[in-house]
């Protein structure tokens, strides 16, 4: 068993006392109406999940009355808890629980499991440039002062105001060309994407600045989104990440890139706009009448035959939520993740509450995934950017590759929540 503390033996058995307490409270209170109490709830359940695979995979009405269901079913159990007057048991049972699982996860976590990716001192830096997107996230880099800020620190800014679309990259490689001794990236993840290839190649330090709607990159790095000018402390109290970098079919990405369902969406011109409106829209065709091509990826030894929705990391997710995309608590461990959905009816959308257990969820880890398809050209969304690449589609990762100044004080990365494993609570417990 890996080294463990007495903290962990504790949790361990805080974690087992609590469930079985959960279910001694519906045992004593509800008495001999345990059995349809749980009945009920797992009816109500069923019921929910089905109406959302329902109001996904059907249009106009169908899909309104779905919605509806999807609503009814948990105040439907709800009234009935509340009706035989075990609202209150049900609440008391289902804390209990939560704690058991709390603690449980707590207590598996390694306590010799390395925190954070291994820092290094910072490079003196002459002369930063920076490459701002206005527009991006709502118009961040006017709200937060980021230009301003980052000129009183010495930097050179770049901003993208048009007219049209501006080459990215190329700004980048003018920039290095001048004479700039670090790039960064005041934008969403594609386009820290784009200026990130530049660094890397030229092997100049990178800096992230969250300034984008989602910035799961600057999140994984453990800076902070809600503020993102903290991230420009890096330029007078920084340290040194090695980070990986990942690519498929020669096009870098930071985060993912996704093949099947969503990338069939991204493609769409209407997605820029509505892009709410345009997944629902289209998901019916492609969940249930397979209107894209048939995938089919190898990761390693592992073949994942026809997924509908195959996705590609840049170092795997966690798993502590139900598709498994959660966050990454390294990016320097020199591998892929790949995960891929397979799901053609309400049942399998309900077996996906199971996690890494789910029949319709594959999970593995590889330095190489080749991507193949029916058909010669194939949609992938490269880090939320749509994009058609050429079948097969080779995903590789290189370890190192990107060298990221982050601030020295920042909000960090949180470790990988472990799956629950009773048995293993029970030996720690018992330990």
């Amino acid at each position: 068993m890996a080294s463990t503390t007495r903290q962990q033996h504790w949790l361990a058995r805080v974690s087992l006392a609590a469930a079985v307490a959960s279910v001694c409270v519906l045992a004593a209170f509800a008495g001999l109406r345990t059995l349809p109490l749980v009945g009920v709830g797992l009816a109500g359940t069923a019921l929910t999940v089905a109406a959302v695979w329902w109001a996904l995979t059907r249009r106009r009405l169908s899909r309104a009355l779905a919605v509806l269901l999807a609503v009814a079913a948990p105040v439907w159990v709800l009234v009935a808890y509340t009706s035989a007057g075990l609202a209150w048991v049900v609440a008391l049972s289902g804390a209990l629980w939560a704690l058991a699982v709390g603690s449980g996860r707590r207590a598996l976590a390694r306590a010799d499991a390395p925190v954070g990716m291994v820092e290094r001192a910072a490079p003196r830096v002459h002369r930063p440039v920076l490459i701002m997107n206005p527009r991006s996230g709502g118009g961040k880099v006017d709200r937060f002062g980021l230009r301003e800020k980052a000129e009183a620190l010495g930097a050179e800014v770049i901003l993208l105001e048009g007219p049209g679309r501006m080459d990215v990259a190329e700004l980048a490689r003018g920039a290095a060309a001048d004479g700039a001794d670090l790039l960064g990236v005041a934008g969403g993840d594609g386009t820290q994407a784009l200026v990130a290839e530049v660094a890397a190649a030229l092997d100049l330090p990178f800096l992230v600045i969250p300034a984008g709607t989602r910035n799961h990159f600057a999140l994984d790095l453990g800076l902070d989104r809600d503020d993102p000018a903290l991230a420009l402390d890096a330029l007078r109290d920084g340290v040194e990440l090695s980070v990986d970098l990942g690519r498929a079919g020669g096009r870098t990405f930071v985060n993912n890139v996704s093949f099947g369902a969503y990338a069939e969406v991204v493609q769409s011109p209407a997605y820029r706009d509505g892009k709410t409106r345009t997944t629902l829209d289209l998901l019916p065709d492609l969940l249930v009448r397979h209107g894209g091509a048939r995938l089919t990826a190898r990761a390693g030894d592992t073949v994942l035959s026809t997924p509908q929705a195959l996705l590609i990391s840049n170092n795997p997710y966690g798993t502590g939520d139900i598709a498994g995309l959660g966050r990454r608590a390294r990016l320097d461990g020199g591998e892929l993740g790949a995960v891929g959905v397979t799901v053609a009816n309400a049942a399998q959308a309900a077996g996906l509450l199971r996690g890494d257990r789910a029949t319709g969820l594959t999970r593995v880890t590889a330095t190489e995934v080749v991507v193949d398809a029916d058909r010669p050209t194939i949609p992938a969304g490269v880090d939320g950017e749509a994009l058609t690449l050429s079948v097969p589609v080779r995903c590789v990762v290189e370890p190192g590759a990107l060298r990221v100044l982050v601030p020295r004080r920042r909000p960090g990365t949180r470790p990988a929540r472990p799956p629950l494993d009773w048995r293993g609570l029970a030996r720690l417990a018992l330990h």
